[in-house]
């Protein structure tokens, strides 16, 4: 029991300081909207700032919206921990652990960013990211001897935005039908994104043999 839950643990740790080792150097390294080519014109780090889910997605520009996200995000990773320490008992594959693994490791990096990020770095009103319309709550976004008043997303504990920076920069191609020039990913994304992403992806091209049903017995 010790062998396996001590690898997962590790690949786990492993992962969180490089989505946190990657989010810290792209908030102190870069400008918001800044894009870097990494591999040619196609992957690019782009530094935006997600307000909610994965990939963008939000529950709503109110503060009891984000909360109520931080807090699913808590119960999930919970519900991960323990559902992770039954297969762990019940002697499960190596293979299957480690999925279950990247998905932990996903959702508490990204758990993290709205947990501390608030504490440690100022919210600028003039980065668009921190711009959402209905919130109600008012702030001043200067620019030289311009001054304009803007609606800032609430600020603190578990209402931090999650660091995104990777992008693709792939389209369709122009023969084809409705999708011609559109990008095939949009979404800009993070370490933690991708490690939830993989363990899903990972789960279900295996789920024959993670979720096997067991034999019955035929009884004469």
């Amino acid at each position: 029991m010790k062998k396996p839950l001590l690898l997962v643990s590790l690949l786990v740790g492993i992962l969180l300081i490089l989505d946190q080792c990657v989010k810290l150097y792209i908030k102190t390294h870069f400008i918001p909207g800044q894009y870097e080519p990494l591999i040619g014109n196609w992957f690019a780090l782009h530094y935006t700032e997600n307000p909610g889910m994965a990939f963008g997605q939000t529950f709503g520009s109110g503060m009891w919206a984000k909360l109520l996200l931080s807090i699913f995000r808590m119960v999930a990773i919970g519900f991960i921990i323990y559902y992770l320490l039954r297969q762990v008992k019940s002697k499960a594959s190596t293979e299957f652990l480690m999925v279950i693994g990247l998905v932990l490791a996903g959702a508490t990096g990204n758990l993290i960013d709205s947990l501390c990020y608030d504490f440690f770095f100022p919210l600028n009103p003039c980065d668009a990211f921190n711009q959402m319309p209905g919130t109600g709550n008012k702030g001043f976004c200067k620019m030289g001897q311009f001054q304009y008043a803007v609606e800032l997303r609430h600020h603190g504990f578990l209402l931090g935005n999650v660091v995104d920076m990777f992008q693709f920069s792939v389209s369709w191609p122009s023969w084809m039908p409705i999708l011609k020039g559109q990008q095939v990913f949009p979404a800009i994304w993070n370490v933690a994104d991708a490690c939830i992403s993989s363990g899903v992806i990972w789960a279900i091209i295996r789920q024959k043999k993670f979720f096997a049903k067991k034999e019955v017995p035929i009884l004469d």
